[in-house]
């Protein structure tokens, strides 16, 4: 039976480093977000007031474009993030922190809203929860000259949205995985414990967790 994830999580946690591998030991479809390609993106991060509106149409009008793609192709698939972050978390935040004007807001909203009724949830959430030092590590270790202006507090506004929004998630079940603790680019039994616990998950297993013992000792 077709199935379709989303990993789900702040900049730097893995999600492209999860879905890349994960990919390849399920053998599902990869589905990745557009970094490169977005042309706002480093114009964001440097003037987010200037940028914002820009960069997160972008980002939405994609998104669209790849839900779409993933609702015709025929076999099962791994989403590197989701429309529903665009706006949930990233667009709410440039809102709150006043990067975003109200009308320039609730236009993109509208639009948002649209869409999100116009597509097929996920079957599962898959959340890469990490500390601000954790991101930072690993943006830092990944060298993009444009994130070099990412600040710790945006970074903790974007995981404290996470939280409220993994929270409140409705639509499918959610996988949280605690990234700190997890290193499955390096250590292939970490990536073999995630897949086993998603398995579980998208079999029907109501409460899979990850314990000290998986993290400790995996298999």
């Amino acid at each position: 039976m077709k199935k379709f994830i989303v990993v789900a999580g702040n900049i730097g946690v893995g999600k492209s480093s999860l879905v890349n591998l994960l990919s390849e030991y399920i053998g599902w479809e990869p589905f990745f977000e557009p970094v490169v390609e977005n042309p706002y993106l480093s114009d964001f991060y440097q003037d987010m007031e200037r940028w914002g509106f820009h960069s997160q149409m972008f980002f939405l009008s994609h998104r669209v474009n790849m839900h779409q793609s993933i609702t015709g192709f025929q076999g099962s698939v791994i989403m590197d993030r989701s429309i529903y972050e665009d706006a949930e978390i990233f667009a709410n935040n440039l809102f709150q922190n006043g990067q975003l004007t109200e009308r320039d807001y609730q236009t993109y909203c509208t639009i948002y809203h649209a869409f999100k009724e116009s597509i097929h949830p996920p079957d599962l959430i898959i959340y890469l929860r990490a500390s601000v030092p954790t991101l930072q590590k690993r943006i830092a270790q990944r060298a993009r000259s444009y994130e070099r202006e990412i600040s710790e507090t945006y970074l903790s506004q974007l995981n404290a949205l996470y939280t409220k929004w993994v929270r409140a998630v409705d639509f499918c079940p959610v996988l949280t995985i605690p990234a700190d603790d997890f290193d499955f680019v390096a250590r292939p039994n970490h990536l073999a414990l995630i897949a086993e616990k998603i398995l579980q998950r998208l079999s029907g297993v109501e409460e899979v967790v990850f314990n000290n013992h998986d993290i400790n000792h995996p298999r």
